[in-house]
């Protein structure tokens, strides 16, 4: 661990510091632009599962108030337009989704724990697993939930702190004994997850997205 928590220090003396304190900012103020904001970010999440970050962040601009109101056809059409690997699916997530939305916004408003919101969001959003959830509540400001996707696995295998999952899908159970290990390095680190997400994604892909 001592390798990777060094590698995270020489990070947060660099200018890559600055990058990351800014996006954390930009996921606060999401969560101020009120329930249709907060759903669009969902909506991005929806995006990005099995697909990229760039691609979903491409999607997000392209459609943005569309996630809102378009119905199902116009939806996956137009994610086909944009080269979603699987337009059809996701368009229909978002329009299950929107009978959500109140019931999530009030969730979110009341309730301060993370794990009690993830677990929520994962039995109720169709679409949404551990990873994707944890990725939507990070995007508005909660800071306590590990993102764990390939990027990270490999990073973490490759520094001999976890064994590399056979199977691609990580089961609930996997998922929180990887994110334990998040865990202690962001302790060590004094980081958040969210942050340390950050660093260690930039560690992985020389990128800082979202």
């Amino acid at each position: 661990m001592e390798e990777i928590l060094k590698k995270i220090e020489n990070l947060k003396n660099s200018q890559i510091k600055e990058t990351v304190d800014s996006r954390l900012k930009e996921f606060g103020v999401v969560q101020l632009g009120g329930p249709d904001e907060i759903f669009k970010e969902l909506c991005f999440c929806l995006m990005t599962a099995n697909f990229s970050a760039t691609g979903g962040i491409k999607i997000q601009k392209e459609i943005d108030d569309g996630f809102l109101h378009l119905n199902e056809e116009n939806l996956s059409q137009k994610l086909s337009e944009l080269g979603h690997r699987f337009p059809n699916a996701r368009a229909k997530y978002v329009v299950q989704s929107r009978n959500k939305k109140d019931e999530l916004i009030k969730l979110l408003n009341e309730m301060g724990d993370e794990l009690v919101l993830r677990e929520w969001i994962v039995k109720n959003i169709k679409g949404l697993g551990m990873k994707e959830s944890s990725h939507f509540l990070r995007n508005i400001g909660f800071k306590n939930l590990a993102i764990i996707d390939f990027h990270i696995i490999d990073l973490l295998a490759n520094h001999g702190l976890i064994e590399k999952p056979k199977n691609k899908s990580l089961t609930p159970k996997k998922y929180i004994e990887i994110e334990n290990v998040l865990h202690e390095i962001s302790k060590k680190s004094g980081l958040s997850l969210g942050e340390l997400d950050l660093y260690l994604w930039y560690l992985e892909t020389g990128k800082i997205l979202k």
